[in-house]
């Protein structure tokens, strides 16, 4: 099982609707275990190491530096509404088969 971390500014609505469309997009490409968890930028900066996978919004993604040093996988969006754009990101990025295999 893959653990998602959602992140963005405040960490309720918008960050809720991150995780509802990252879970869309996981299940789409074939992820059958995962939990997600949405939380504010203040918290996932902190707690970014604990998750295997990070979504943000693309002007947010140099906060998580420090996780992405230590191996987590942080994908910026630019459109934090759009399941294509999560699924793209996420195909880009490479990560798509190591994190299958966890």
């Amino acid at each position: 099982m893959i653990k998602v971390l959602v992140s963005c500014a405040n960490g309720s609505g918008t960050s809720l609707m991150m995780k509802m469309t990252a879970e869309k997009s996981l299940k789409s490409l074939g992820f059958k275990e995962f939990d997600v968890h949405h939380c504010a930028l203040s918290e996932g900066k902190s707690t970014a190491v604990n998750y295997d996978l990070v979504f943000c919004p693309l002007n947010f993604i140099d906060m998580f530096k420090e996780a992405m040093e230590k191996g987590v996988k942080v994908i910026g969006i630019k459109n934090v509404l759009s399941e294509p754009e999560f699924k793209q990101k996420l195909e880009e990025s490479g990560h798509l088969e190591d994190l299958k295999n966890k």
